[in-house]
């Protein structure tokens, strides 16, 4: 079993099509937030559910990372072997006007899922972090190593916050650990 969070997003229903087509199981995770059209989240979650042609292969759970008791009943029900955690509050300019939203979405909700990882047997944790940590560098191409120690925008400072916490439980509890770097996405079903 795959936990993948942000489900019904662009990059978590690309994600959990194709895992599908490979016969894999998946529990979505996503809060349906309004940042992004709901309808198109919606419909994209359609998708997946007759994708899994009628099986178990999909399914879906409307939930907000930040509630910590709901993410620790997910876990203990489902016991996942994968989390790959695409959920996150997105949008630069809008972190600078409601900064508490990123701060519950990528930190609290990032540590909710950390701390369930820690707990159980997990596999493998990825995190999904965004080029906007590298911040105003000017040198291109950016390189993995290149700082990102200044990052330009509050939703970037939480993405960088998420590869620290995500780096940190790594090392401190031996948790196999990849973070992704998207630069900017696009295809079909996007917004």
């Amino acid at each position: 079993m795959i936990i993948i969070t942000g489900a019904a997003g662009f990059i978590g229903f690309h994600l959990s099509k194709r895992l599908l087509s490979e016969g894999y199981r998946i529990l979505g995770i996503d809060n349906l937030n309004a940042y992004y059209d709901v309808n198109l989240k919606k419909e994209r979650l359609k998708l997946l559910k007759k994708a899994s042609k009628g099986s178990d292969l999909f399914r879906f759970i409307k939930c907000d990372l930040k509630d910590s008791k709901k993410i620790n009943d997910i876990f203990k029900k489902n016991k996942p072997k994968i989390v790959i955690n695409l959920a996150a509050q997105a949008g630069v300019r809008y972190s600078i006007e409601n900064p508490e939203e990123y701060v519950s979405s990528n930190l609290v909700g990032t540590s909710n899922l950390l701390e369930q990882v820690k707990a159980r047997e997990i596999q493998h944790f990825m995190f999904a972090s965004t080029s906007s940590v590298y911040g105003g560098l000017d040198k291109m191409p950016f390189r993995e190593l290149d700082p990102t120690d200044n990052p330009m925008s509050f939703y970037a400072a939480t993405k960088k916050a998420g590869e620290v916490l995500s780096h940190s439980y790594a090392h401190l509890f031996d948790i196999p650990t990849t973070c992704f770097r998207f630069f900017t996405v696009y295809g079909p079903w996007g917004r």
